[in-house]
């Protein structure tokens, strides 16, 4: 990278008082005023849409409102993970296993295990369901649940089904059979058929359930099974009330159930599909895995076990509101839904909507996202409101969340935080608008005033108005100046001064170089005569500095047509700037190194009694070739004009040099003193620390920064850079060499080794003296 001029990107203290010659008309403010109101009118009015649309779709209760909100819920779910199911609760799951192994092992031995004949084939012998009923119930179980729907004779033939048949009539009171609820539409509307066990299954006192659960909009299952039943009965398609699954199966376990009044609608689900430990359906007919990993029947005891599909090949798998990714709908067997249901109802968990009428529920959403908006109003600008809408917005996440979790209630979620951040967008959306139309009409008025010297400089410090600066690119390349150097590009423009890179056409290669030039702020004879005189002694200063090899060494300089030009040596390297990165601090030892660096630079530069005053981390360069670092931008001309124009009393225009946060009070007032650069590389090494821009750092009631406790750093160097950076010039370091003392002193506390630098006194006359003195007849 090259030397770089005054940066865009770093604004100087430029105060004015006053712009005639470019001073907007009083129709250009007023228009700018109504139209910075209007953008704030327009983020009002969006808050209050927002508002009012999230508690219209509260209340209609849609298939958008639900949908939204169940994505909370899965979001809930996803949040908490999963949970130890309960304990009374076992799965004999027909899987994979069952339907394989048994298979193989009797045609390998049908002799030796003939007890797993009514497994051989899928779907299995009715005689294998009774054999298990038998063994569950007399091995102590509390109740057996069949999720599997047996509506028509058997395909194995009559004895086949009596074998069920004599299970259920010893035991059908400890049973519960599937039923299920078919669904077919034609032309003539929608049909509903009702499929209910066996009839010869039913004339025992089994119990019956229906297994049918109701799919919500986002496509899973949230609901119990006895709230597909209310919608049929809802809908007048419910030919015969026949109990949920889960009902049925508490009552055959002779579990009382809570009111269907007290109690919610929604499963509560203890974790993604694999949660409930299951047990291969065909373990209970094989005596090995009976006796010893079943302990004989012992570990259904008092258990409630339900029978059910977990295979592929059954294709009983459904979404459901919980997964191992929210993203990723995750399906669940069937059996392992209802056993969530069933253990949802007994630990009564069962999950309600806080606000069941669509009518409140819409005027609460109402309520809590105007109260939001509220206090989003509390603070000034678009930015602060949007990050106070997230704030907001994740506070109310997480009472949801933890009602959800902890008071099985369901709160309006989705669509107040929706509204909420929608209304703080809307606010930053207002604000980047009105910022877009300040800046279309500075642009307007500075293309109108362009000329204006002042105007200029103002140009060259905003960030936003660089296009101006870009077309002044297009409009000078390939210029020549001085007969010699052909620029090539602009890299700054201001009111007084503009510096190109530009190639030396009368030199072999062609070399670039940097050239800066002076544009004085009048054109009469005297003031010109004036800038001529002060800008040679400009440049023989700048001359004596450039031999130092940490500084660009001064090429040349010329008058051309009543401006004056500097030729400066283009460095290539990085500024230091970038090695200095937003929020991130570096080491002190390489702090150390950067602060002592540019010390022994401004010894050389004091002592040829020149105060740089605009040192920061874009006006340091680290040199390619042997990776030192240079100062660069003395800012000669804008010493020159800025002392022109400041001792020209008929122009009312001030400028105080320097960089927001490296710049010191004094400075910034037109009173530098040559502790001024000590601020200034104090600024740097705090920066390099923290890795917070000085003008971000928060400051005391005597107004000295405070910014120790956000770096990692020594009480001996935090002293030396404090005392750097002392808000008052006289309290500071008087002179580098002092600082270099103080640094070599703690060098040595640490290593013993002696600090060696080529440093040079500076005579103590030289105190005061201002950059590049001007001669004493100057007006």
């Amino acid at each position: 990278m090259a030397e770089e001029p005054t940066s865009t990107s770093n604004k100087k203290y430029v105060s004015t008082a006053n712009i005639a010659s470019s001073k907007p008309t009083k129709a250009n403010i007023t228009a700018s005023l109504r139209q910075s109101q209007q953008m704030m009118r327009l983020g009002n009015l969006l808050n209050i849409v927002s508002a009012v649309g999230a508690a219209m779709i509260a209340t209609s209760g849609g298939t958008t409102a639900q949908w939204l909100e169940n994505q909370a819920v899965s979001a809930f779910w996803q949040i908490r993970g999963p949970l130890a199911p309960p304990e009374d609760i076992v799965i004999l799951a027909i899987d994979d296993q069952s339907i394989s192994l048994p298979e193989q092992y009797y045609r390998t031995d049908p002799h030796n295990n003939a007890y797993l004949e009514p497994l051989r084939a899928f779907p299995f012998k009715r005689a294998a369901y009774a054999q298990v009923v038998t063994k569950l119930i007399e091995a102590g179980a509390r109740t057996v649940a069949l999720d599997i729907v047996f509506d028509t004779p058997g395909s194995y033939g009559a004895a086949d089904d009596r074998q069920l048949q004599t299970a259920l009539q010893k035991y059908g009171s400890k049973v519960t059979l599937a039923a299920q609820y078919d669904t077919s539409a034609s032309h003539q509307g929608t049909f509903i058929q009702q499929r209910l066990p066996y009839e010869k299954f039913r004339k025992y006192p089994v119990n019956i359930g229906t297994v049918n659960f109701p799919v919500e909009v986002d496509g899973k299952i949230h609901r119990f099974a006895g709230e597909y039943t209310k919608i049929l009965a809802n809908n007048g398609l419910l030919t015969e009330k026949v109990p949920a699954f889960e009902e049925a199966v508490l009552r055959a376990a002779s579990f009382p159930l809570p009111p269907n009044s007290t109690r919610g609608e929604r499963i509560h689900f203890w974790g993604p599909s694999g949660t409930f430990e299951t047990i291969p359906f065909w373990y209970v007919l094989d005596p090995q895995n009976w006796n010893t990993y079943l302990q004989q029947g012992k570990v259904f005891r008092n258990k409630i076990v339900i029978v059910g599909a977990t295979a592929q090949l059954a294709n009983d798998y459904h979404a459901v509101a919980i997964g191992s990714s929210w993203l990723t709908p995750e399906k669940m067997a069937g059996v392992e839904i209802h056993a969530n249901a069933i253990a949802t109802l007994m630990q009564g968990k069962a999950i309600a909507p806080a606000i069941n009428t669509p009518l409140l529920r819409g005027l609460f959403v109402l309520a809590l996202v105007s109260g939001a908006s509220l206090v989003m109003n509390t603070s000034k600008g678009g930015v602060k409101r949007f990050f106070i809408s997230l704030a907001l917005a994740s506070i109310w996440g997480g009472i949801g969340y933890m009602s959800f979790i902890h008071a099985q209630l369901i709160l309006p979620t989705t669509l107040p935080l929706l509204a909420m951040v929608f209304s703080g967008t809307s606010y930053l959306g207002a604000e980047f608008a009105k910022e877009k139309i300040r800046t279309h009409q500075l642009v307007a008025i500075f293309q109108k005033y362009k000329t204006s010297p002042v105007v200029q400089e103002i140009i060259s410090q905003q960030n936003d108005l660089q296009d101006l600066i870009q077309q002044r690119d297009l409009e000078l390349a390939g210029k020549i100046l001085g007969g010699r150097y052909q620029i090539i590009k602009v890299l700054g423009a201001g009111g007084f001064s503009e510096t190109y890179i530009a190639e030396d056409i009368q030199r072999p290669g062609n070399p670039q170089c940097v050239v800066k030039q002076l544009k004085p702020a009048k054109t009469e004879t005297k003031a010109v005569e004036l800038a001529r005189r002060l800008f040679a002694s400009e440049a023989q200063t700048l001359e004596k500095l450039g031999k130092y090899p940490h500084i660009p060494q001064l090429l040349a300089y010329f008058e051309q047509e009543a401006e004056f030009y500097l030729v400066l040596e283009y460095i290539i390297g990085h500024p230091l700037s970038q090695e200095l990165a937003a929020g991130r601090g570096i080491l002190e030892p390489k702090v150390i190194h950067i602060v002592k660096e540019l010390l022994q630079i401004l010894v050389f530069v004091h002592e040829n009694q020149v105060i740089h005053r605009d040192i920061k981390p874009s006006n340091i360069i680290r040199r390619r070739a042997d990776n030192q670092l240079i100062l660069i931008d003395f800012g000669a001309v804008k010493e020159i004009t800025t002392q022109h124009v400041e001792d020209q009393s008929q122009v009312p225009f001030t400028i105080g040099i320097g960089t927001k946060g490296y710049a010191p009070s004094e400075q910034c007032f037109g009173r530098p003193q040559y502790n001024s650069d000590i601020y200034a590389v104090g600024m740097i090494g705090i920066k390099a620390l923290t890795g917070i821009a000085p003008h971000e750092l928060p400051r005391d009631s005597d107004d000295e920064l405070k910014w120790i406790d956000k770096a990692l750093v020594s009480d001996g160097f935090a002293k030396i850079l404090t005392k750097m950076v002392r808000d008052d010039y006289k309290e500071r370091y008087q002179s580098v060499l002092e600082v270099l003392a103080d640094i070599h002193e703690l060098e040595n506390i640490h290593t013993q080794k002696p600090l060696k630098t080529e440093i040079k006194l500076v005579s103590p006359d030289d105190s005061d003296l201002p950059t590049a003195p001007w001669p004493d007849d100057f007006p």
